[in-house]
């Protein structure tokens, strides 16, 4: 019996039910979860549908490729998947097959922000199961919630912190060379890098760095904290027509935003 998941539409449950019986066919799956605004019941009726499912860590390392490989091939003439997605321009069905391995990255010259920590958010703390949660992942989310460990969260979050000063620094060497969307580009990596240091700092798992309005009224609701920024630093028309001044604008509140950790302890 499906779990009672708050599916937007019946079109939506009855192809997570369709996903659900084929995967729970395959002997190496552990766990079937809805992620993303499914799982936590904030999609509409043109969302898409997101499906992660959890491998065992036993499986062989093909078996991410070969499980991919037999879901698309099954479900391209599928016709509940075809009347699925011609119910929007972009409504799709995304299922990605993982074996539960969250490995950080570090960064070099001119890396971040990276999608480590949005994963362990989706597929683990904002997660939900769509039948029974397996036992790999419930150990799972034991050993990656509430927060992973604090000597790797203070390596992380310097790493982030460093690169996205770097980011802001190098947006006047650019706009003195004319680069301006080369300076654009500085600014907007490096307010997703902020947003990335915010999440680590406050030791609380994010849902994506690139959805502006909506992270910040998530974080706002998460973690209680309010983000100031200057009147004139709000991108307007005029950007288009002096993009010099109007990116140094932008960059010049966060260069300026310090960071504060919450008191160990206290991660939600």
């Amino acid at each position: 019996m499906i779990s009672p998941l708050r599916f937007p539409t019946v079109l939506h449950r009855e192809v997570a039910e369709l996903a659900g019986d084929f995967f729970s066919a395959q002997a190496s799956v552990d766990t079937i979860l809805v992620v993303n605004s499914c799982a936590r019941g904030r999609a509409v009726a043109g969302s898409d549908l997101d499906l992660a499912v959890l491998i065992m860590p036993t499986a062989a390392r093909q078996e991410v490729q070969s499980l991919t490989a037999l879901w698309q091939e099954s479900m391209a003439t599928h016709p509940l998947i075809h009347r699925f997605q011609s119910t929007g321009r972009f409504t799709q069905v995304h299922v990605d097959v993982f074996d539960g391995r969250m490995v950080p990255t570090v960064w070099d010259d001119g890396g971040g922000p990276d999608s480590f920590e949005v994963e362990i958010g989706n597929r683990l703390a904002y997660a939900t199961p769509l039948h029974e949660a397996g036992a790999y992942f419930r150990q799972l989310r034991s050993q990656w919630l509430p927060y992973y460990g604090e000597d790797l969260r203070a390596s992380r979050l310097a790493m982030v912190r460093e690169e996205c000063a770097r980011d802001l620094d190098a947006i006047p060497f650019y706009l003195n060379r004319g680069l301006y969307f080369q300076a654009f580009d500085r600014l907007y990596k490096a307010f997703q890098e902020f947003l990335q240091a915010l999440f680590v700092a406050r030791r609380t798992y994010p849902l994506a760095y690139n959805k502006t309005s909506k992270v910040l009224n998530w974080a706002r609701r998460r973690m209680r904290c309010v983000l100031f920024w200057s009147a004139g630093s709000a991108p307007s028309l005029t950007a288009m027509r002096r993009p010099n001044q109007a990116l140094h604008r932008m960059a010049a509140p966060q260069r300026r935003l310090v960071i504060r950790e919450s008191p160990r302890g206290r991660h939600r």
